[in-house]
């Protein structure tokens, strides 16, 4: 007995011992989640700090977006300390002695004494890396002020955007644009140049999603680019105010208010432009057929100003905490008048020191463009709990889009003895285009346990776009104008898309996944009413998997992989086979036998963050399946450029981002991606291929001289790039801005000068079998623009800086 007695005491001790290390050892994981007291909003960028008993700091974090945070600490007893700009300070003692403390929800509330003291200096990242996206906080990019989110698209990295207009990431045009997570009627019918219409400063930041999972609509091979537009999250009244100037003419007003209190929260916003647009270029055209040489020196001049307004209003209505209805109207309406000119020059052969002058003439156009858009959303939002991550969102969206181009047009031929032009044909094109959308949607997210969560969701979309186009020409003689039938055509397109996802989100230690499947149905519907009716139906069902994955050997040092499958559906415009009648000598039309692109994309990055600098260099790989690019071809001497669809494209690059603070008034960005692209295909037995190695590239300075006055430098370039039927030239663009802080960081008074050597220039070369094109165009000039911004009851205040925030945390699409 006395054995067995000693042998449990041995044993009681042992199992004391290693109890008492284990505990000495442990670890306690405190969470909790940080909102308004008043709106009951989450609070982001608040600091978390924890002290032990000598006030010294142990450990601390920043809230993200979302207001909640995580942190570890070894067991004891420490103070926890709660601070944000404007609010109350919080301070809590903690006793650490048990796997997990949930702090749940905390409150603050504002401190009216506190407001006007302080003084913000710290500045948000620039750029931010998620799980899935890349995040760009635009709002203090001095480039961006008083310009469209045409330009501001055009400054970000990787990002370009060509003559029309038309958006490119990594060199692919098929990029998906949102605003708010969903199709608006602030991009319309007519996207590319809907983008010159949204003011700038109506945008907080831009998300750039390269390798979207399934939670996304699967269109868009290169990705998305979703629009974040401002929205103010502070109880009571407050708001902003703009105005700019510019030249070549550019005014323009611009108001955003909001009122909140209680669980009611008002918002409203207006703006008006006026601007003006200058451009043009050549194209030097060479025809080589069997019998004969010619050639035609096309010289472009181009005119474009318009005025346009947008409005939005909306109230956001909260029952409780968890659920909130939000509802929104959107008005916007432009006008635009556009007059270009074409002088042609023809010759009698190709070698310039001998070719004569045949006939010169000009064709003139002078369009009026009006465009009218109208949007009803509706958004329902339910978090269920205290668990702001177990929530339910469903959207309605109904919107119309109207748009009527009338143009006048008239070609003249030269005299040469008389030295003058003279009319010799009258033509009027006239385009009437309406489109209705609706879109509903619904996603769940489920928390499973602690590190897991589950994800679903269905959306749906209905699509219908008329598009009447007539083209007549005055006949000598009689009252009634002749209708070119080669010309004109009523053409419907009816779009339905339905698709259903899911998504396993997990982390395990150092190592954080994400699985995602997305089905989606297509249904599209093509009727040429006239001038023979023809009708042309698509119907395909197609899987789009999404893999994700990061491992963080350290706070700072974090590796990302992922593959997606997405395609691109072929639009509205390159199914339809009339286009436009602007150049009657390079006339572009579309294509109602095109197929989707498919695209496979692999990626894998490593995100360095050290003291001041932050480092991503990303692999990435694609390969698209049944490209479409315009091909032209030439008959009589007109060029028709029509798009079809060829064999496959492999791209692989390397993209490398690099912010730097070199100190506290100087901070430094640049972008390089480095990619080798080949195309191959073929077309009514013609093959079309291509090999590039180019780059593009994007630096910009940034600094504050003084707390209220700072200057920015930014630089572009993009190398040569070889195409399936030519070459795209080199292009670089240097910006300028200069901002200074007025009435008590009130207001801000900002010059920008957009295109500073005016070297903003698309060049190319076409090549065919029998021609060969030099082309140079301008979509506008060097642009000077002077902005004065009035904030009301709301000083500039800068969120802090969080290099270890890459959680992949963001909206649900």
């Amino acid at each position: 007995m006395q054995l067995k007695k000693k042998y449990l005491l041995r044993v009681l001790v042992i199992i004391l011992v290693v109890f008492t290390g284990f505990n000495l050892n442990a670890q306690t994981k405190i969470t909790g989640k940080l909102i308004d007291a008043n709106t009951k909003a989450p609070l982001g960028y608040a600091n978390i700090s924890i002290f032990d008993q000598n006030e010294e700091l142990i450990t601390g974090t920043v809230t993200p977006e979302s207001g909640e945070f995580s942190l570890q600490i070894q067991s004891g007893e420490y103070n926890l300390r709660i601070q944000f700009i404007s609010y109350q300070t919080i301070n809590r003692k903690i006793v650490a002695n048990q796997p997990t403390i949930n702090l749940g929800t905390i409150e603050l509330s504002e401190d009216v004494n506190q407001l006007s003291e302080v003084e913000v200096v710290a500045k948000r990242p620039q750029m931010e890396m998620k799980l899935d996206k890349r995040v760009f906080n635009v709002g203090e990019d001095l480039s961006n002020i008083g310009s469209n989110a045409e330009s501001l698209l055009d400054n970000l990295p990787s990002v370009t955007v060509d003559i029309e207009g038309n958006v490119s990431l990594r060199g692919s045009g098929n990029v998906r644009i949102l605003i708010d997570g969903r199709p608006s009627g602030l991009v319309g019918i007519s996207g590319a140049s809907a983008l010159r219409q949204i003011q700038a400063d109506q945008i907080e930041r831009v998300e750039v999603i390269t390798n979207p999972s399934a939670r996304y609509e699967a269109e868009g091979n290169a990705g998305i680019i979703n629009i974040i537009m401002k929205k103010e999250k502070k109880g009571g009244l407050n708001g902003s105010f703009s105005a700019n100037l510019g030249y070549p003419l550019i005014s323009g007003v611009n108001g955003n208010l909001n009122y909140r209190r209680g669980n009611i929260n008002l918002f409203g916003s207006y703006g008006i432009q006026y601007r003006e647009n200058f451009g043009g270029g050549y194209i030097d055209q060479e025809f080589t057929p069997e019998d004969t040489t010619y050639s035609t020196y096309v010289d472009r001049d181009r005119q474009r100003s318009g005025i346009s307004q947008n409005s939005r209003f909306g109230l956001d209505y909260s029952f409780n905490k968890n659920t909130t209805l939000t509802g929104s109207f959107l008005y916007r309406i432009s006008d635009e008048n556009n007059l270009s000119y074409n002088y042609y020059d023809d010759y009698d052969g190709i070698d310039r020191s001998s070719r004569e002058l045949l006939r010169r003439s000009v064709r003139i156009q002078d369009e009026l463009e009006d465009e009218e858009v109208l949007e009803y959303d509706l958004n329902f939002t339910k978090s269920f709990g205290n668990d702001s991550e177990h929530k339910l969102t469903a959207d309605f969206q109904y919107r119309n889009n109207s748009e009527t181009e009338d143009s006048d047009l008239r070609n003249e031929r030269y005299i040469i003895d008389r030295d003058e032009y003279v009319d010799s044909i009258q033509q009027r094109s006239i385009i009437n285009e309406f489109a209705e959308n609706i879109l509903m949607q619904a996603n769940y997210v489920k928390p499973l346990g602690e590190n897991k969560s589950f994800e679903a969701g269905w959306r749906s979309t209905l699509r219908t776009i008329t598009n009447q186009y007539e083209v007549t020409q005055e006949v000598e003689g009689q009252e009634q104008d002749s209708v070119l039938s080669d010309f004109t055509n009523d053409f419907v397109y009816n779009e339905n898309i339905h698709a259903i996802y899911a998504i396993y989100n997990s982390e395990y230690d150092k190592f954080t996944y994400q699985i995602g499947l997305r089905t989606e149905l297509t249904d599209i519907t093509t009727q040429l009413k006239s001038p023979v009716d023809t009708v042309n139906r698509r119907d395909y069902i197609n899987l789009f998997p999404s893999v994700f994955m990061t491992y963080e050997f350290t706070k700072l040092h974090t590796l990302q992989a992922s593959y997606s499958r997405r395609f691109d559906r072929p639009r509205f415009r390159s199914l339809n086979p009339f286009s436009n009648f602007n150049d009657d000598r390079n006339i572009r039309i579309g294509n109602p036998n095109l197929n989707p692109e498919f695209t496979d994309s692999y990626e894998v990055g490593l995100v360095n963050n050290f003291s001041d600098a932050t480092l991503y260099s990303g692999l990435y790989y694609r390969r698209t399946t049944g490209v479409t690019e315009r091909i032209n071809t030439v008959i009589d001497g007109i060029t028709y450029s029509q798009p079809q669809n060829l064999a496959e494209r492999n791209s692989i690059g390397i993209e490398n981002n690099y912010s730097h603070d070199l100190n506290d008034w100087w901070r430094l960005n640049g972008n390089l991606n480095v990619f080798y692209s080949e195309t191959y295909g073929v077309v009514n037995e013609q093959v079309f291929e291509a090999e590039t190695f180019t780059m593009s590239g994007r630096a910009t300075s940034q600094m504050s001289f003084s707390n209220d006055f700072n200057f920015q430098l930014s630089a572009f370039y993009r190398a040569p790039q070889q195409t399936t039927q030519g070459t795209r030239k080199a292009f670089y663009m240097v910006d300028l801005g200069f901002s200074k802080e007025l009435l008590n960081e009130k207001a801000t008074l900002a010059l920008n000068v957009r295109d500073l050597f005016n070297t903003r220039k698309w060049r190319t070369t076409t090549v065919g079998e029998d021609f060969f094109y030099d082309s140079e165009f301008q979509w506008r000039t060097r642009t000077i623009t002077l902005s004065f911004d009035y904030r009301l009851n709301s000083n500039k205040r800068k969120g802090g800086r969080d290099r270890g925030d890459y959680d992949g945390g963001g909206e649900d699409y």
